[in-house]
């Protein structure tokens, strides 16, 4: 059932009167912090071995059953243009030179599923959440289109299908949950042919990471990418060079995001209370319109049936008196045409019994002669 615009009203005032009467701070369930599941998964990237050759963009162009790309995955270069994730690319591999001199080092972006996921703590519908598995899922049954998460996200991941004009959708990597959940792997990791990607625990994959920058000193950054960032994230980088000269931010902090946002809304209780409330009630008159928009179409189909079933008994109905009408003039054109026949051949008949009589009596004549 909807609510009624008065009563979304009321509720709001109702929510500033509190507030205002009492003193008191009111928290957004919201801004509860989560520090992640200590046994999810996570993908390590080893960019020091990357060799750019597209594969894991192809493998996620297929599982995903994404559109095929304008360019070929074996054209490479497309590799040097700057490129960001999308509704038709959920990962995509860039090329630097953070050295002239030096070879170039390729970087595959996308969803990082941080342990506390900026974008699901600004969704209110909660349509984007942190698995288990380490994945941070989307259900686009519960999405309103807000699109908050695109801003929320540090990394400029989530993308909106504009194009779709009936039910666009946030979309993203999905770090291949389903065939998590099958005990397979995602499939970018299995088509990398160099193991560039490396997936298992993340704590794991953090032992294997130090592991590598303290068996090779001077071959790696002396710093994971993803152990702190933002809280940290289940996708985690290996690098050369500062992370700033391949393309990731290194201002992010290691605060997470809903402990920046608990802190700032923190200071403004007055928001904090609200926020819910303004919130559900923008989330329930979506739904109402929603409804309303479904029943129109339900009506208009209706109608629209019922109006084609008319015309369309109309149309048979003029149809069958057309046909018994050509039918009844086929009728009288072939009596008609009998009466016609049987008049010819009536009159054939006598002519030739007159010509016969005729012959009879010349006949007779010359007998009596």
């Amino acid at each position: 059932m909807g609510i009624s615009r008065r009563k979304f009203l009321g509720w709001m005032g109702a929510a500033l009167g509190a507030s205002t009467l009492t003193g008191n701070k009111i928290y957004a369930a919201s801004n509860k912090q989560f520090k992640g599941y200590p046994d999810s998964f996570g993908v390590l990237h080893d960019t020091t071995r990357c060799i750019g050759c597209r594969k894991c963009e192809k493998a996620c162009n297929k599982t995903n059953s994404l559109p095929t790309p304008s360019k070929s995955f074996d054209d490479l270069s497309i590799l040097d243009l700057n490129r960001r994730t999308d509704e038709k690319a959920f990962t995509v591999v860039n090329r630097f030179t953070p050295k002239s001199d030096k070879p170039a080092v390729f970087v595959k972006k996308q969803c990082n599923h941080c342990l506390e996921p900026a974008c699901a703590s600004a969704c209110f519908v909660k349509a984007l959440k942190k698995d288990k598995t380490g994945a941070v899922v989307y259900d686009a049954s519960l999405c309103v289109g807000c699109r908050y998460c695109m801003i929320a996200c540090s990394f400029n991941i989530p993308a909106y299908e504009y194009n779709n004009p009936t039910s666009p959708k946030v979309v993203k990597c999905t770090m291949c949950k389903p065939k998590i959940d099958k005990g397979e792997l995602p499939g970018c990791v299995v088509s990398c042919p160099v193991e560039a990607i490396t997936f298992g625990k993340r704590k794991e994959l953090i032992k294997i990471a130090w592991k590598r920058i303290n068996k090779y000193p001077g071959h790696y950054k002396e710093y994971l990418y993803g152990e702190h960032e933002m809280g940290g994230t289940n996708w985690l980088y290996l690098s050369k060079y500062d992370f700033s000269k391949i393309g990731m931010s290194e201002d992010l902090g290691t605060t997470s995001a809903p402990a920046l946002t608990s802190q700032a809304l923190g200071a403004v209780p007055i928001i904090v209370s609200l926020w819910p409330v303004l919130l559900t009630g923008i989330y329930a008159i979506s739904k109402q319109k929603d409804i309303l928009a479904d029943k129109e179409l339900k009506t208009a189909v209706e109608n629209t049936k019922t109006a084609l079933t008319d015309e369309m008994n109309d149309k048979l109905s003029v149809q069958k008196e057309k046909m018994t009408q050509e039918k009844k003039s086929a009728i009288n054109f072939e009596i008609k045409k009998a009466l016609e026949q049987a008049k010819k051949e009536t009159e054939e008949t006598k002519e030739k019994k007159q010509r016969k009589n005729i012959k009879d009596k010349n006949i007779e004549v010359i007998d009596k002669s």
